[in-house]
C-alpha cells in the first residue's frame, strides 16, 4: 500500500487510467470485429476508415503501441481488399 500522499494520488489516478484504456480497447476490438464481419466492400471501407481513425487516436494517446496500430490498419486492409 502507498505510504506517500503522492504515491496515492498515483494509485488512484492509475485506477482511472486503467478503466479509461480498458473502455477505449473494448471500443477498438468491436470496431475491428465489425469490420472483418462485413461481406460489402464498400460499407467495409466506410467503416475502415473510421476504425483506422480510432487505432490512429489510441496509439497517439499511448493506450496501444504505435506498431500494434499499424499492425491492424494493415491487417484489415488487406482483408478488406479481399473482399468483392
Amino acid at each position: 500500500m502507498a505510504q506517500h500522499e503522492s504515491a496515492e494520488k498515483r494509485a488512484r489516478q492509475a485506477k482511472r487510467h486503467a478503466a479509461r484504456n480498458a473502455q477505449w480497447k473494448s471500443r477498438m476490438r468491436s470496431a475491428i470485429k465489425r469490420v472483418r464481419s462485413m461481406t460489402d466492400k464498400e460499407k467495409a471501407k466506410a467503416d475502415l476508415k473510421k476504425t483506422v481513425k480510432l487505432l490512429d487516436q489510441l496509439a497517439a494517446k499511448g493506450v496501444i503501441h504505435r506498431n500494434y496500430a499499424s499492425n491492424q490498419k494493415s491487417r484489415l486492409t488487406k482483408f478488406i481488399s479481399t473482399l468483392k
